[in-house]
């Protein structure tokens, strides 16, 4: 049971894009952050990865219905602005990373600041629990009652409070772009009628809605463990990869038999084609990040069940006095305005967004609107390319950009 868990941990850490070529590399970057895991942050994305290039960049904060202080950073226009109205665009990230992951290339390889230079408003989204999304209007994150959530509470709350503070700033719908469990929760949201008024677009990368054909040995572990003990197991409600507790699972998954730790990326995320040394680094300089540990088990249900449906509390008497029902209800994704301009883009190569799970997607979508689905497939791309490949720009990003200046 606990090399079948510690496949679990594994699975979603590197799912993050933790791009850890090595055991060792896990194991320094892991020790070297987790004295100052508890340090609130002092530079911000901006300051960091934005201000630098010469770019102009707010940090912003929007507060959700149920409290949490979100960080957001705005790129209001390109180094060479015409001072006109731009339309916006809100970018979010996948699990266990935060922003700045879409800002670890240099300005002319990364989507936000290549979206400023072409004419958009960008918005950069931090969900709650990252370094700088951990503040509550009442409660504080040594609590346990701050890590009480899944990923249905960011469609419930964090996406839409986001969504409507651009809205209002603006006045303008808002493009929309997701990696991997960005794509999941803003699908569902979209499926439960939220954010329909609001998103103008939507740009899909490594979409992740279905999770049941993950083809790794680690995938099909995670699978089939009985996720529901894990947090018993960890004794925390807060899932922090930087940490002991996962730091002693993955000790624990390296020495059991069969089990490869030279290169995890490629075992879970696929081969990826265009990762650059220096940009690994950078990303390990600040990443992963905390997430809640019922995120986790709510993420290994969806791996599991092979449906996309709300947390499972694993008690029937609980799930009834949660929703009115023995089961969890399901995000019907067939509830996705038809109209909605939708751009997917997912790689022959990504063991994570597999291709039998986005083609299960695609047939959902076959009734939508004629030239409002528009569909990238890119044979030699995995998960991390999307964020990080060194060739993203020509292959995604243009087309990324181009897809959005359609809907103006």
């Amino acid at each position: 049971m606990a090399a079948t868990l510690a496949s679990f941990c594994l699975l979603v850490l590197v799912a993050a894009l933790a791009p850890h070529r090595a055991y060792a590399s896990i194991r320094s970057s892991l020790g070297h952050k987790r004295a100052a895991a508890a340090a609130a942050p002092t530079v911000g994305i901006c300051a960091s990865s934005v201000l630098v290039y010469g770019y102009q960049c707010q940090e912003l904060q929007v507060t959700t219905q149920d409290g949490y202080i979100l960080s957001l950073q705005r790129i209001p226009e390109g180094r060479h602005s015409n001072g006109t109205k731009k339309p916006p665009v809100l970018i979010q990230h996948g699990v266990l990373v935060d922003g700045v992951t879409w800002l670890l290339n240099s300005p002319d390889r990364n989507l936000p600041l290549i979206l400023a230079d072409n004419g958009f408003d960008v918005w950069i989204a931090n969900t709650r629990g990252t370094r700088f999304s951990r503040r509550h209007t009442s409660l504080d994150p040594s609590d346990p009652k701050f890590w009480n959530w899944s990923w249905d509470e960011l469609v419930a709350f964090d996406l839409p409070a986001v969504f409507d503070f651009v809205y209002s700033k603006t006045g303008q719908k808002v493009n929309y772009v997701g990696h991997s469990l960005g794509t999941l929760f803003a699908l569902a949201s979209l499926s439960d009628g939220k954010l329909v008024e609001q998103m103008k677009s939507a740009a899909l990368l490594s979409p992740i809605a279905y999770l049941s054909h993950m083809n790794t040995a680690l995938g099909v572990a995670a699978a089939k463990a009985f996720v529901g003990e894990i947090t018993t197991l960890f004794g925390l409600a807060e899932f922090n990869p930087k940490g002991e507790p996962v730091a002693q699972f993955l000790n624990a998954l390296c020495v059991y038999p069969g089990v490869d730790c030279y290169d995890l990326l490629e075992a879970v995320t696929g081969k990826n084609c265009c990762l650059n040394s220096s940009t690994v680094d950078l990303f390990l300089k600040n990443e992963p990040q905390s997430t809640s540990t019922r995120n986790m088990v709510h993420l290994a249900q969806t791996v599991r069940d092979g449906v996309l449906a709300k947390y499972n509390y694993g008690r029937l008497d609980y799930n009834l006095m949660h929703y009115g029902k023995f089961s969890p209800p399901i995000y019907n994704l067939s509830n996705i305005p038809h109209n909605l301009p939708l751009f997917l883009s997912y790689g022959g190569r990504d063991s994570l967004s597999d291709i039998r799970d986005v083609e299960l997607l695609l047939d959902i979508l076959k009734l939508h609107d004629v030239g409002k689905l528009t569909v990238q497939y890119i044979k030699d791309y995995a998960h991390a390319d999307f964020i990080m490949g060194l060739n993203a720009k020509d292959i995604v990003y243009n087309q990324v950009t181009a897809f959005f200046q359609q809907q103006q």
